[in-house]
């Protein structure tokens, strides 16, 4: 996991030398292969993955009192364990949309279930010269359907 400034300084040099940074954001609770065929297409738009994760609090806000089902620090080895993965920044709102308008990625990148009007930190992307990406889902891929079954992989 990396704060904040820590990414914003990194982000800052890779612009100073052409390099185009890509933001996702999620809970990514349990990996599924939703998740990394999603992740992996979304590096694929720049240089960089930069994933905004949720908290362990900002989930259960989202998700209910059960979830999440893995811990943040958890969640954040698994997903800068990907190589598609440049770096991972937590966040405690409900929004990335401090972390968005913070980051101010070139590309901003959600599931296909999202349209332009519903994805947090639109505006401020495209205000700032960026542009919004959305991917297609890997059909019947969910962590909430996953963990209604009673298996063990699953993520939002």
């Amino acid at each position: 996991m990396k704060s904040l400034q820590d990414v914003i300084l990194w982000r800052n040099q890779l612009r100073d030398i052409g390099k185009t940074v890509v933001f996702t954001n999620g809970c990514f609770d349990v990996l599924h292969a939703g998740h990394v065929t999603y992740l992996t297409a979304a590096r694929q738009l720049g240089d960089v993955l930069v994933v905004g994760l949720n908290s362990d609090e900002s989930v259960r806000r989202l998700k209910g009192p059960q979830r999440p089902v893995n811990g943040v620090e958890d969640r954040a080895v698994v997903l800068e364990a990907l190589r598609c993965v440049d770096a991972v920044v937590v966040f405690e709102d409900d929004t990335p949309l401090t972390l968005i308008t913070a980051l101010l990625p070139d590309v901003l990148v959600k599931g296909g279930d999202y349209t332009r009007e519903t994805i947090v930190g639109a505006e401020v992307v495209e205000a700032s010269g960026g542009r919004i990406q959305t991917i297609p889902l890997l059909p019947g891929r969910s962590t909430t359907a996953i963990l209604a079954k009673g298996g063990s992989q699953a993520g939002c």
